[in-house]
């Protein structure tokens, strides 16, 4: 158990269906979601982040067939594939913005720091 929690020690943010954390040794972002765990340059993160929150909900609620209850989501280098349904596309997406969240604000407080330091 310890070697869990050295690998959580860095986390980024948590929902209760999954938690991100900082991998320091690859320099990358590790998901843990739906008991998959992918990892990220943060570059490749933000663009599956993106894609995430490209999927249209409201689409999929008004779209009475079958194949609209869920849908395939992945990556281009295929650390994610997965079909989910909309409410874990909702799931996903809190726990992606909360993790670039929570990237933006450290960034902004390492350059308010560097620059009060100057």
């Amino acid at each position: 158990m310890k070697h869990f929690n050295d690998l959580t020690s860095n986390v980024l943010f948590e929902t209760e269906k999954g938690f991100t954390y900082q991998c320091d040794a690859t320099n990358s972002i590790v998901v843990n979601f739906a008991d998959s765990i992918s990892t990220y340059k943060v570059q490749d993160f933000l663009i599956f982040q993106r894609k995430v929150n490209s999927v249209n909900i409201l689409d999929m609620l008004y779209d009475l067939s079958d194949c609209a209850d869920a849908q395939l989501i992945e990556t281009t280098k295929r650390n994610f594939s997965h079909k989910l349904t909309i409410c874990e596309i909702v799931q996903l997406r809190e726990l992606l913005n909360g993790t670039k969240f929570t990237l933006n604000l450290h960034s902004m407080l390492c350059d308010l720091l560097d620059v009060s330091l100057v």
